[in-house]
């Protein structure tokens, strides 16, 4: 059993020690099931089990290495192609697991089938984000142990933040929203982790063109550094990065220039591939891992 004391992840860049993932096989399902879906969720491409499930394997094997534990979301009939990424349907803090409350209507079903499975696995659930609110793993992002950015656009909503404040109260000392742009509208996934992703407690990737004056004054004003991602590496995910330990991170291969940043930062990057189970799906690797144990850095 897991005890919410042990979660310990209100952080993106302390030393990650358990994870939460789906296999292409049990999100994705057959040739078939992604035949019907992936027009209607918007990926531009229909993505390819095979080569996917390689992929997602050799992503898995980045945090076996690192000595990572991985638990495993079994395959369920209320999901869908999109709950391959598993870090959306639910929300981390000291307390336990925090459950979403999808803003996209078709994945509606990944919270209740996160819950089911956290339970299987002894992970314990505190709270959930209920009726009209809407929030979005891939919109909170933790800054330190006492602060979270919570991204408000198209699949976070204002009532849905004002429950994830009521529901760390206690936990948190201040609770900054990010507005997120109209972009490419409601049908584009753009979450606040499309636009910042921290690698240390005085360092982040972002992708500034985006990112609205006040947050990015805010993040300058904590004494955030960061490494500015191009215009030439954001549709390729390259503002996505997942940090395994302060400095230690993950990027999708094809963003040679902000790696080569974070690298000038003194980080440690591994890269790896990702047209199946990233490009075609609009997820980089923050996406496909939801963090559930990490240490405070």
């Amino acid at each position: 059993m897991t005890t919410a004391a042990s979660l310990g992840a209100q952080s993106e860049t302390g030393l990650l020690r358990r994870v939460l993932m789906k296999r292409p096989a049990e999100a994705f399902g057959t040739t078939e099931r992604i035949a019907e879906e992936w027009r209607t969720l918007g990926y531009p491409e229909s993505p390819l089990l095979e080569e996917a499930a390689v992929e997602h394997a050799h992503f898995v094997s980045l945090f076996e290495r690192a000595g990572v534990s991985v638990d495993y979301l079994p395959a369920n009939a209320d999901t869908g192609l999109d709950s391959l990424y598993a870090r959306d349907a639910a929300v981390t803090c000291a307390r336990g697991v925090i459950l979403a409350n999808m803003g996209k209507a078709a994945r509606r079903g990944e919270p209740t089938a996160t819950a089911a499975a956290l339970a299987a696995i002894g992970v314990p659930v505190y709270g959930s984000i209920t009726g009209e609110g809407r929030l979005e793993g891939g919109d909170v992002v933790w800054l330190d142990e006492r602060t979270v950015a919570v991204g408000q656009g198209y699949r976070t909503n204002a009532e849905g933040i004002r429950q994830l404040r009521t529901l760390l109260a206690g936990e948190i000392d201040e609770l900054l929203v990010a507005h997120l742009p109209h972009w490419h509208g409601p049908g584009e996934c753009l979450h606040l982790m499309s636009l910042l992703s921290p690698v240390d407690r005085d360092l982040a990737v972002i992708y500034s063109p985006l990112m609205s004056v006040a947050f990015r004054d805010a993040l300058c004003a904590r004494g955030i550094a960061f490494v500015e991602v191009p215009e030439s590496e954001f549709a390729s995910q390259g503002s996505n990065v997942l940090t395994l330990a302060p400095r230690r991170c993950v990027v999708l291969e094809g963003n040679p220039l902000t790696r080569a940043g974070l690298e000038r930062a003194g980080c440690d990057v591994v890269a790896f591939p990702g047209s199946e189970i990233c490009h075609k799906g609009g997820g980089g690797p923050t996406c496909l891992a939801r963090p559930l144990v990490r240490d405070t850095p």
